[in-house]
């Protein structure tokens, strides 16, 4: 029997992933990476970040801290300035939370992630989130799954991980959670075979999971 909830958040719980790109492919080029979403998803899903590319052509550490720096400051402004909520994410999860306990593992930086949330009432629903840094590594590596399932004392058969990116699934999967994936337009070309269960909408997970 499912008992808990672990949720992805960017492209799950809210449609950040574009803006998260577009701040990337902008700051990276003034390093001379043409960045397009192609080779951008390929490298996500593999757990590579787009500024390896920045280190093969030749870039110090000093230039790509300062471009991540500023890659930071333009995400948050459009965190700030774009809509980015998700329709009936929080009537979703205000139904499942009735039945199930439920917690956030996501890869986005704490304080991103406090922005985004600054006027939300999604958190209110989750016994904790886990974030950048609160485990060894980040997916696709199985640390914030298992790190999720510790916390909660709970095994993996008891689970169920909901995401929507093949980076999310491959950590789910090598945790030994059995994974739902959301589709998501930004990486609708991604590998989602492993995967569990595979709806269209959140709108389907409530009734979904009545039937396990």
């Amino acid at each position: 029997m499912k008992s808990f909830i672990l949720w992805d958040h960017d492209g799950v719980l809210v449609d950040t992933e574009p803006w998260y790109y577009e701040a990337t492919r902008a700051q990276i080029a003034e390093l001379g990476v043409d960045l397009d979403l192609e080779n951008y998803l390929i490298d996500m899903a593999h757990g590579r970040t787009a500024w390896q590319r920045a280190e093969a052509l030749g870039a110090t550490d000093a230039e790509i801290e300062a471009r991540r720096h500023a890659r930071n400051i333009e995400y948050q402004r459009h965190l700030i300035e774009q809509n980015i909520g998700i329709p009936g994410v929080e009537s979703v999860l205000a139904r499942l939370a009735e039945r199930f306990d439920m917690a956030i593992v996501t890869t986005a930086r704490r304080d991103d992630f406090e922005l985004i949330h600054r006027d939300r009432d999604i958190v209110q629903h989750m016994s904790f989130v886990l974030a950048s840094g609160d485990y060894p590594r980040a997916k696709p590596a199985p640390d914030p799954y298992l790190t999720a399932l510790a916390r909660f004392g709970a095994e993996p058969h008891q689970a169920i991980v909901v995401e929507d990116s093949e980076r999310g699934l491959r950590s789910a999967v090598a945790a030994g959670i059995d994974c739902v994936v959301v589709h998501n337009d930004f990486v609708r070309g991604q590998d989602f075979s492993a995967a569990t269960w595979k709806i269209d909408s959140l709108q389907e997970l409530p009734a979904l999971l009545e039937r396990l």
